[in-house]
């Protein structure tokens, strides 16, 4: 990495995006944009994370062409392969070894507590993949691979963060060892949680059936300004603070995304549009939208269109990374006791 990083050498970031699907806004100001400024501060390293992916039922080609776009998305977005890793997680074999280790230090009441396994898996549990139980582990693994110290969260992921806290504490009490290092959450900027742009009380999801539900970072601008415009929202006017946005979901998204794609704080964009009706500010706000989103969809077509170079990043990315997780797991395997013969 280059010597304009952080001062501190051992600062490394790691974190990841799942190919199931497009990339959306929330992917974008949740995670993505924060990357771009990381990089400059931190070693990091970035993930597609394709074996997260397949804990629900993915077609191959479906998903090959998703890794491939979400790789172009972080690019487009201004992740730089030149300063940090980007790479596809199955290319990089370290992750599911030390996911099985993490599997048998991992407690089933830590693993039982993970909300996010009884929303995805709902009334049918039963019949969930025991990958989309145990996956928990393995994003452990993806961050302790790397002896990452560093990783940015949404508020949602804050739990598995906990567990991995938890993996690494009790790995490091268990072999007597003060091997792995305490991770901290990064939670950045306005916008960690973008919700529906139909209903303001749910997260923007890739999965949701409306597709108005979501700007698409493979919408075109006419798309993303048709969308912004449709937006539902209340009749009441804009309130002068933040305070005035209880109880109003979608106003408050809305607010949120403005302030998160100008750089200014919720108060701000308030203060700039107090007793204001939605018409004019939505109008303000799908005008905002294109003009940042515009570039980077367009550029995120062209190089998805332009495999081999995405693929030749994911190639480089996986080999600098793999040259990063080997010596970290055979440190790993000869704590745990592994013979080599």
């Amino acid at each position: 990495m280059t010597e304009t990083k952080s001062s501190s050498t051992h600062e490394r970031v790691f974190s990841g995006v799942q190919p199931s699907g497009n990339l959306t806004l929330g992917n974008y100001l949740g995670a993505i944009r924060n990357w771009v400024g990381l990089q400059k501060n931190y070693e990091s390293i970035f993930c597609v994370v394709d074996m997260h992916a397949i804990t629900v039922w993915q077609e191959p080609e479906v998903l090959r062409n998703a890794t491939r776009e979400v790789a172009a998305g972080m690019i487009a977005s201004g992740v730089d392969p030149k300063e940090s890793i980007i790479f596809n997680q199955s290319q990089v074999r370290q992750h599911a070894e030390l996911a099985w280790i993490f599997n048998c230090v991992a407690r089933l009441g830590w693993l039982n507590r993970m909300t996010q396994f009884k929303e995805k898996a709902g009334k049918n549990k039963e019949r969930a993949s025991v990958g989309l139980y145990v996956y928990p582990n393995l994003m452990a693994a993806d961050i302790l691979l790397y002896k990452a110290t560093h990783v940015p969260v949404g508020e949602d992921q804050k739990q598995h963060l906990e567990l991995t806290r938890d993996i690494a504490q009790k790995f490091n009490s268990d072999y007597g060892v003060d091997f792995f290092p305490d991770v901290e959450p990064l939670i950045l900027g306005e916008a960690t949680r973008v919700m529906s742009l139909r209903d303001g009380t749910n997260k923007m999801s890739k999965s949701d059936p409306s597709d108005m539900s979501r700007i698409n970072l493979t919408d075109d601008r006419e798309t993303i300004a048709r969308k912004i415009r449709k937006a539902r929202t209340d009749s009441e006017p804009l309130p002068s603070d933040p305070d005035g946005l209880e109880g109003r979901a979608e106003a408050k998204n809305l607010i949120t995304i403005y302030g998160a794609l100008s750089n200014k704080t919720s108060a701000e964009v308030c203060s700039m549009y107090a007793g204001k009706g939605f018409a004019d500010f939505k109008r303000d706000l799908a005008d905002l939208s294109v003009e940042v989103l515009g570039p980077i969809t367009e550029e995120m077509k062209r190089l998805t269109e332009e495999k081999t170079f995405v693929d030749s990043v994911l190639r480089e990315g996986a080999e600098k990374a793999a040259t990063i997780a080997e010596p970290i797991l055979q440190e790993i395997h000869e704590i745990v006791g592994f013979l080599k013969p």
